[in-house]
């Protein structure tokens, strides 16, 4: 596996874009809260997005360059697909715990199982779920229009359904399984 990272610049982008988001992340969130810097925390954690940027401009110039698609490039548009469709949320959960943490904010309050709420939450998460493989498509759909071969396209367009079969397996497992379980259960009885 080092040996992949070491030898390709993708696999590299994507291990310094996983190491990054966290790093920003628990810098951002410390600037932000226990140091009372947020003007500083916000500009730490705009760089989250800009890894995402250089992850694929890692990719096309790969690909430019002759590069043999693999699945390194389609991690990559799944990769950033993911990353915006869940950064936001992503935060959020995190600043959430900074916030009650270090700031006096409020206890992060969870949604409970069979919940009509944690139902509506499971829906909300797929919705990030099917955001990201719009995303990952669009990304490999561009990166074969404008910089791969013909050959290079088609494999490209390939990760295409491995995205989408995410999204079908998702479902079934996020939100219809949560539905399931919600409908399913009975309320206690009180005697």
């Amino acid at each position: 596996m080092f040996g992949v990272v070491r030898d390709n610049p993708v696999a590299t982008m994507i291990v310094i874009s996983e190491v990054g988001l966290w790093v920003l992340l628990a810098v951002g969130l410390t600037a932000r809260y226990p140091l009372r810097r947020p003007q500083l925390g916000a500009m730490l954690l705009w760089g989250i997005p800009l890894l995402d940027v250089a992850l694929i401009v890692a990719a096309a110039f790969d690909l430019n360059r002759g590069t043999e698609p693999g699945t390194v490039h389609g991690l990559a548009a799944i990769y950033l697909g993911a990353s915006i469709a869940f950064g936001p949320a992503l935060i959020r959960w995190a600043d959430i715990r900074f916030a009650h943490r270090f700031a006096g904010g409020p206890a992060p309050v969870k949604p409970a199982k069979g919940s009509k709420a944690r139902t509506a939450a499971t829906w909300r998460e797929w919705g990030r779920v099917v955001l990201a493989a719009l995303i990952a498509s669009a990304v490999l759909g561009l990166l074969a229009l404008t910089v791969a071969t013909g050959e290079q396209s088609s494999a490209l367009l390939s990760w295409g359904g491995r995205v989408w079969s995410i999204v079908a397996i998702w479902l079934v497992l996020g939100p219809l399984w949560e539905q399931l379980t919600a409908a399913t259960k009975t309320p206690d009885r009180q005697h």
